[in-house]
């Protein structure tokens, strides 16, 4: 991994915009030539990060998730920033707008917007990818109408599908966010038939019947 001194890190940041920060420092920047950089802390003494910095496994999920045939950002490189005690990826971002900007929107396509959504979680699923932030912020539709994903530095891909347990529990991920539930629950029924349109049959009832009650436990 690439080292970056002060005055490197300060010139790739020259004029960058700061697109997220929190009470420790900078996270992600937008830099002059549209490119981003995300920057991660070691949160514990002890954690995964020791031995596998966030950065490189965000670059790693790029490759596993291209290996998938799934949309999501281009690495252009990793670096480690020693005088701020931080790791970061530079990466050119996923085109287009997040389904959270897009179903805040007056739209006729919604409901169409809820049904490849459904589509794209079970492609997910099937191809192994345990998304751990998933939730309408991180899933971009872009210019075609594909949709990819972002901030994919909290995932696990395996070669094989998910279990039932392992796909429920992904799901509680996307319903922790009342407001995305929100969104979503006008085209309840196109979300959860594009999830289940592929499935076998018991499989198919079982979820049909989880992600209903998923939808009527947030009110």
């Amino acid at each position: 991994m690439p080292q970056l001194s002060n005055e490197q890190f300060s010139a790739l940041r020259r004029h960058a915009e700061v697109i997220e920060a929190d009470r420790y420092g900078e996270k992600v920047l937008k830099l002059a030539d549209g490119s981003f950089l995300k920057l991660f802390r070691r949160k514990r003494l002890l954690s995964s990060a020791t031995l596998v910095s966030h950065a490189r496994r965000f670059a790693s999920n790029t490759r596993d998730l291209k290996r998938r045939h799934i949309a999501c950002p281009e690495i252009i490189d990793i670096y480690r920033i020693p005088n701020i005690e931080r790791t970061a990826v530079h990466y050119w971002p996923l085109p287009g707008n997040t389904l959270r900007q897009l179903l805040a929107l007056p739209c006729e396509t919604h409901s169409k917007l809820a049904h490849n959504l459904g589509i794209l979680i079970a492609e997910l699923h099937n191809k192994g990818v345990y998304f751990r932030s998933l939730h309408l912020g991180n899933v971009v539709q872009g210019e075609e109408g594909q949709l990819g994903l972002i901030d994919i530095s909290d995932m696990v891909c395996s070669s094989t599908p998910l279990g039932r347990l392992k796909r429920s529990r992904n799901f509680q991920h996307l319903f922790r966010y009342e407001r995305d539930v929100d969104k979503l629950r006008p085209y309840r029924n196109e979300f959860i038939e594009g999830y289940v349109a592929n499935l076998p049959d018991k499989v198919s009832d079982h979820f049909r019947k989880h992600l209903s009650r998923l939808f009527e436990q947030i009110t």
